[in-house]
């Protein structure tokens, strides 16, 4: 009788510690630690976390192509597809500018770079040419032609998830026209290379731990934790302002679809966790979809919602970026005015989209606004350089959260969205249906 009473608190244990999220949480400790106590050795490690983001990327173009491929097929309407490739990016472009607003608004009432009276003329760029290496950001015309491949293997080989999500629109159009009925085995091969790939992923999460040990190592071996001093004020203020954002992102996703925001986190703490350890929101792409597809939302919706939000809903990155501006300005002694701000506002709107994939793309952005408000030296954005890799988490998790969003709002907007298959697996996420079980049109969707 007492050795079947130990069992239980035995097997809790097992439980707890065979939890992804538990061990990224230790692998986390232990990888700060380690950057803390022998820094040379930390920021030695810093292939392990890299290694583990190349083997999830390798995977991403090839899913996005099957899962919008099958999505589209199923739904049987390629209709839909505008109408939710409408919807997203109109939504995507009213919050990022929320986010950018509420980055100004932040930076007038806390002001970060007040009184620090740096002399613009003291300042090193050269950190800052070697980040972009020598990269600029892409005009609206430059990046329109970017998002169609000059081939569809080039499309895959160098992992642009604009271009493949675009081949994969056309070649569901074009298997939907054939039909499937004609081809059952091209839209089979599809279905069934997906659910490989997906298992080929689960192999890859095992290694996360690792990765996220060697990530925290070099992170902390590297800037040390001594830097969070010099900027403490700054990545308070992004920090807050980021805060605020996720909390306004709770509001609405709770206005617009009833759900709890809280019991998404619980049922995504896994993905979040690991986001946060490899400062990498692509790590989490695939499992995020996956779990989005359980929680209610059609395949289609998830599909083209969550790689576009990866280039034009970049949330966390919208507010870093007008909060720095601002920042930069206060740190040279420049008070810009309510003019000039709305101008920040609109350089932004247009460089933060595409971000994504292009190398120093926040530093490039910064140059681009401080060139255009014509009062910030553009040497200010040098100051950037110690803080920027401290950014990391409020950016990847505020993006990962606002496309998470995005997908449920998008999906119920379109009718592509099961409400009560959602509470049902936020309750209980262990009692969860399979992904590929269809979700309900949901009757109550508002309509465009």
């Amino acid at each position: 009788m007492r050795s079947s009473e130990r069992k239980p608190p035995a097997s809790r244990v097992r439980r707890i510690l065979s939890s992804l999220f538990v061990q990224v949480l230790v692998a986390a400790a232990i990888g700060i630690a380690v950057g803390h106590f022998w820094p040379d050795f930390g920021a030695a490690l810093k292939p392990i976390g890299d290694g583990f983001i190349r083997l999830i990327k390798m995977a991403i173009a090839p899913l996005i192509f099957c899962v919008v491929v099958v999505g589209i097929c199923k739904a049987g309407d390629m209709r839909s597809v505008g109408r939710i490739g409408l919807k997203a990016l109109i939504y995507f472009e009213v919050v990022t500018t929320a986010a950018l607003a509420l980055g100004l608004i932040a930076g007038n009432v806390l002001q970060p770079g007040a009184g620090l009276d740096v002399d613009p003329t003291t300042l090193d760029s050269s950190g800052v040419v070697e980040k972009t290496h020598g990269e600029q950001m892409p005009g609206p015309a430059e990046f329109v032609l970017h998002m169609i491949p000059e081939s569809a293997v080039a499309a895959f080989a160098e992992n642009e998830l604009l271009q493949v999500l675009l081949f994969a629109v056309l070649f569901a159009a074009g298997l939907l026209h054939v039909g499937i009925t004609r081809a059952p085995q091209v839209f089979a091969f599809v279905d069934q290379t997906g659910e490989i790939i997906f298992k080929i992923i689960g192999y890859v999460m095992r290694l996360a731990p690792l990765a996220v040990f060697g990530s925290m190592a070099y992170l902390i071996g590297e800037y040390g934790l001594s830097s969070l001093s010099t900027y403490a004020k700054l990545i308070a203020a992004c920090y807050g302002a980021a805060l605020l954002f996720c909390a306004l992102l709770g509001i609405l996703l709770r206005a617009v679809t009833g759900l709890s925001l809280l019991r998404f986190l619980r049922y995504t703490r896994e993905e979040f966790a690991l986001a946060v350890g490899t400062a990498s929101s692509e790590a989490v792409m695939p499992r995020m979809m996956e779990k989005l597809e359980r929680a209610g939302c059609r395949k289609e919706a998830v599909g083209l919602v969550v790689p576009t939000g990866y280039s034009f809903n970049l949330d966390g990155a919208s507010i870093y970026l007008s909060l720095a501006t601002l920042f930069m300005a206060q740190a040279v002694g420049v008070e810009l005015s309510i003019g000039q701000q709305l101008t920040v506002v609109l350089v932004l709107v247009l460089t933060s989209k595409g971000m994504a994939g292009v190398p120093g793309s926040a530093f490039i952005a910064l140059s681009a606004t401080a060139s255009a408000v014509g009062v910030i030296p553009v040497a200010a954005v040098a100051l950037m350089l110690g803080a920027d890799r401290f950014m990391d988490t409020m950016r990847v998790v505020t993006n990962l959260l606002g496309n998470c969003v995005a997908t449920f709002i998008v999906s119920k907007w379109d009718g592509a969205f099961d409400r009560g298959r959602a509470r049902e697996v936020l309750a209980d996420p262990a009692a969860a249906p399979a992904a590929d079980v269809p979700a309900a049109r949901d009757p109550d969707a508002t309509k465009l």
